[in-house]
C-alpha cells in the first residue's frame, strides 16, 4: 500500500537543484537562438511548453520542451464557412525545412557534440551535469477564425515527412492553471502523484510506460470536487476509478461526453494518438491494484 505520507511527498515539484538545471537549459537555448545571425531581425517567439512550463514535471521526467515559433509566416484555418482570410501567399525564405536547419545550426554552435537532429519533429539537446535534456520544437504561428470575429491561436508543427499538426501549448497552460485555481492548487499536485506512481509501476514491471502529458490530461478530466477530499488516498481513489471506468467501454458517440486534452481543443482519444483506451485502462487497473484500493 502507498501511504498517505508517501503520497504527500509525491505532490512536490522538481527539487531546487533540478529546477535550476531546467531554467539554465531554457536560458542557454534562448541564448543560442539570439546569437544566431540568420535570426537577426526575424520575428520569433521562444517559450517553454509541456510539463516544465506547467509545473507538473517530476525528477524522472525533468526534461524541458522549448518552442521556437517563427512569426514571419502565419498559417490559418477558417472554421466559419462564411469567412475568408485567404491573405497573400507567403513567398519568403522561412519554409519549415529552412527554419529547422537554422535552429539546428544555432544549437550546434552553442552545444557542440550534444545535438541530436534525428527525431521526426524536435531537435534534442542532450543533458550534462549542468543541464537537463531538452526538446526544441521548430514551429509557426497558427490562427483559427470562427464566427463573430472569435479566433484561437496555436502553433503549427511540421515533421520531417512534411506532415504537420497543431499544438495549443498556451491554452494548455491557461486551462491547467484555471483548474489548479478551482481545486485549491491540488490539481497539479495530483498530476505529480500520478506521474510518480506511473514511474514506480514501470520500474517494477507492472505497467507499460505512458507519456507524461497523458498523465496530466487524465487528471484534468477528473471532476474538480475529487481534489477537495480530505486525504490524498481518497483523491487518488476517485481519480483512478474515473479513469478505469471511462476507458472500460468504447469512445462515446456524443462529443460532449468525450474526454479532452488539457488544451480543451483536441479529444484525448482518437486514432492518431500515441495511446489507446485499452492502454490507459490497463494502466489504471495496475495503479488501482498497487494502491491496494478495495474492489
Amino acid at each position: 500500500m502507498v501511504s498517505e505520507e508517501q503520497l504527500g511527498r509525491w505532490t512536490g515539484p522538481s527539487s531546487p537543484t533540478e529546477k535550476e538545471k531546467q531554467d539554465r537549459t531554457e536560458r542557454m537555448i534562448r541564448e543560442a537562438i539570439d546569437a544566431h545571425d540568420a535570426f537577426s531581425g526575424v520575428s520569433l517567439a521562444i517559450y517553454a511548453k509541456g510539463s516544465y512550463a506547467n509545473n507538473t514535471n517530476v525528477k524522472a521526467d525533468s526534461d524541458v520542451d522549448i518552442a521556437v515559433e517563427c512569426q514571419e509566416v502565419v498559417y490559418y484555418r477558417d472554421r466559419d464557412p462564411n469567412a475568408d482570410h485567404s491573405g497573400v501567399p507567403y513567398t519568403g525564405i522561412w519554409t519549415p525545412q529552412y527554419l529547422r536547419s537554422e535552429i539546428e545550426s544555432a544549437l550546434r554552435a552553442k552545444f557542440p557534440g550534444s545535438v541530436d537532429a534525428t527525431g521526426s519533429t524536435a531537435l534534442r539537446v542532450n543533458s550534462n551535469t549542468a543541464r537537463v535534456d531538452a526538446d526544441v520544437v521548430p514551429c509557426f504561428r497558427y490562427v483559427e477564425y470562427f464566427a463573430n470575429g472569435r479566433t484561437r491561436e496555436g502553433a503549427r508543427v511540421f515533421k520531417n515527412d512534411h506532415t504537420f499538426t497543431e499544438n495549443y501549448s498556451k491554452l494548455q497552460l491557461l486551462h491547467g492553471t484555471q483548474k489548479n485555481t478551482r481545486t485549491n492548487h491540488y490539481y497539479k499536485k495530483t498530476v505529480r502523484i500520478l506521474k510518480r506512481l506511473e514511474n514506480v509501476l514501470v520500474t517494477a514491471g507492472l505497467a507499460e510506460e505512458m507519456p507524461s502529458y497523458l498523465m496530466e490530461c487524465l487528471i484534468y478530466n477528473c471532476p474538480d470536487e475529487y481534489f477537495l477530499r480530505s486525504t490524498w488516498r481518497s483523491v487518488m481513489q476517485g481519480c483512478l476509478a474515473d479513469i478505469y471506468n471511462y476507458t472500460m467501454t468504447a469512445e462515446p458517440s456524443e462529443e460532449s461526453d468525450r474526454w479532452m486534452e488539457v488544451n480543451d481543443v483536441k479529444f484525448l482519444f482518437h486514432s492518431s494518438q500515441k495511446w489507446t483506451r485499452e492502454d490507459v485502462h490497463a494502466f489504471a487497473s495496475a495503479a488501482w491494484e498497487y494502491m491496494e484500493f478495495d474492489a
